[in-house]
């Protein structure tokens, strides 16, 4: 008897199956098959195609395993002064050139942070979780530590915690904190954001009229930077901290 064939809910998305094998986030791997460097049963895939476990998938020449793979997630402290990006033409470093080098896979950053920009970034080999972790509608918490220059008010922290009309749309903190002073110029302050935005925490302190001197992530959901991981440090999450972070991925994201 021939067997019927798979249902919606049990293909995946073409890009998702291959961001789950380490071969880098959803975005490059849209790329690759607009490029035609996939294909599925013989034919070259397209955007959209869905597979389930049955389906041969081939990427540039090579049979992709369907078999379960391991990944490895990367805790950084990223100093100011490197790019997100694998590549710059200004020739600026690369928070990519201090991790380890692994073979078949790819490290993927969860979102970025922009050059002036130090603290907690997460890299994992698993695309597809960190598109989870990335969607707007995980609400997960990004806490920063903020150095702002200016006066601050209580009107102003208000406006920032009730919503500022930015560029993009409507934006906020979901708390705001005060930290331990340096001055009457420079004030710390710890800020919770939940979505990331291009330069999001700056532009928000900038719509009152204060200027950010300093910014530092501090915090990613329950992950805190270690005291002993120094800038331009990493260290691979343990079993546990792994595992509350894809359940943190699978809170509030259906399957997609």
């Amino acid at each position: 008897m021939a067997k019927p064939p798979p249902t919606q809910d049990q293909s995946n998305k073409l890009q998702k199956v291959l961001a789950s094998h380490g071969l880098g986030s959803r975005r490059i791997m849209e790329e690759w098959i607009k490029a035609g460097r996939v294909k599925v049963n013989g034919k070259i895939a397209t955007q959209g195609d869905r597979v389930t476990a049955e389906d041969r998938i081939v990427v540039d020449g090579r049979v992709l395993s369907q078999k379960a793979v391991k990944h490895q997630v990367l805790l950084y402290n990223k100093p100011a002064g490197e790019i997100c990006s694998r590549e710059d033409p200004e020739g600026r470093p690369s928070v990519f050139r201090n991790l380890p080098r692994i073979k078949n896979q790819r490290w993927v950053s969860v979102g970025r942070l922009d050059f002036n920009t130090s603290g907690l970034l997460l890299f994992t080999t698993d695309g597809e979780l960190a598109h989870r972790l990335m969607h707007p509608s995980s609400n997960i918490e990004r806490e920063y530590a903020v150095r702002v220059l200016g006066e601050v008010t209580d009107e102003k922290l208000q406006h920032m915690k009730e919503g500022v009309q930015l560029e993009d749309g409507n934006a906020s903190f979901s708390d705001i904190r005060k930290g331990k002073g340096e001055g009457s110029a420079n004030q710390w302050y710890y800020v919770v954001l939940m979505e990331g935005r291009n330069r999001e925490v700056r532009r928000l302190w900038e719509s009152q009229e204060l200027t950010v001197s300093r910014l530092k992530r501090v915090r990613f959901g329950s992950l805190f930077i270690p005291s002993a991981i120094k800038a331009g440090q990493y260290r691979e999450l343990n079993s546990k901290e792994s595992k509350a972070l894809y359940r943190m991925s699978n809170e509030n994201i259906g399957p997609r």
